[in-house]
């Protein structure tokens, strides 16, 4: 991936999503894979960006779905602890699935002069899904960080995968191989 400028988005790993009103026992279990995926991206300067629910309590449908959850400005909208939320991270609030939609994600990457993203977080069939759809449409080459993703259930995850593999062509790579990647 060297002769890409690539950047990481790190989607919805958020204490709602991991601890809070959506926890999710799987989420938990990428905390150390995505940690290492964040701290290997930091030293190689690769940029990393959280694309974080942001959501507007009473306003956002998406609320209508699934409740009270990653309300803008409360705890639960913040990015987990053990993720350690640099100052040189950028961080790109959206209120439905996709990273890019309605946000300056886009405008973001263009300025650092990202052409490869790799899609890391929650959930591989819904949000991080949806990101990549946006990502892929709009002309970047997709990466998963397959150990750095997962779902609500072993179902959700392998379908999500997989339809970013057949539909994006995203290529599929673990946490020790992106990072090892970096420092080439």
């Amino acid at each position: 991936m060297k002769q890409e400028k690539t950047a990481i988005l790190v989607v919805d790993m958020l204490n709602d999503f991991v601890t809070g009103a959506l926890k999710c026992d799987r989420g938990l279990a990428i905390v150390p894979a995505t940690a290492r995926l964040l701290d290997g991206a930091r030293a190689a300067n690769v940029p990393v960006i959280f694309c974080n629910d942001a959501h507007i309590k009473g306003i956002d449908h998406e609320l209508e779905l699934w409740g009270d959850h990653a309300i803008a400005g409360t705890y639960g909208a913040e990015v987990i602890p053990e993720l350690k939320l640099s100052e040189k991270d950028y961080v790109v609030p959206k209120r439905r699935y996709s990273g890019f939609f309605h946000t300056d994600l886009d405008l973001l990457l263009r300025e650092l002069g990202v052409t490869t993203v790799v899609v890391s977080g929650l959930h591989a069939h819904m949000c991080v899904r949806h990101t990549a759809a946006d990502a892929y449409q709009l002309g970047y080459k997709v990466v998963a960080a397959i150990d750095a993703m997962d779902s609500f259930t072993k179902e959700d995850y392998e379908y999500g995968i997989k339809y970013l593999k057949d539909t994006y062509g995203a290529e599929l790579k673990t946490v020790d191989e992106l990072v090892a990647s970096f420092r080439a």
